[in-house]
């Protein structure tokens, strides 16, 4: 199995990672954390270096556990939602895990682009994690 974490080094994310680390030792899967940046003319050299590091953070959490464990970080000028469809499509992703975050005043669940794009066009089942 192949499992895709999208990775923005938010604490919804880090929950993502945490729950597919969980189903990753349990079903021996391969898990790929991946971050995208949109990569126009406002991405900086600091907006990648953040990305980098909090891709060293997820594989480090990861690989200390067992878990077999590929990041990737990319910039390809395509929305992030984008991006992460077109690398679970290439790539033969199984689930992805995507955190969400309540964002409305009386506490609803509100999905934000990425997440929203991606449960309405991965090619796989996609687990939102609060």
């Amino acid at each position: 199995m192949k499992f895709l974490v999208a990775y923005d080094g938010s604490p919804q994310a880090n929950e993502a990672l945490k729950l597919a680390k969980q189903n990753a030792l349990a079903l021996n899967a391969k898990v790929f954390v991946v971050t995208s940046l949109f990569g126009d003319k406002e991405t900086t050299s600091r907006d990648i270096e953040q990305a980098e590091d909090g891709l060293d953070y997820a594989k480090k959490l990861l690989s200390e556990s067992g878990v077999d464990v590929e990041t990737h970080l990319l910039v390809h000028g395509r929305t992030p939602g984008e991006d992460l469809v077109e690398f679970a499509k290439e790539n033969e992703i199984d689930q992805i895990f995507v955190g969400v975050r309540k964002v409305s005043q009386v506490g609803k669940m509100l999905f934000g682009s990425t997440a929203r794009h991606l449960i309405l066009n991965a090619p796989c089942p996609v687990v939102s994690v609060k």
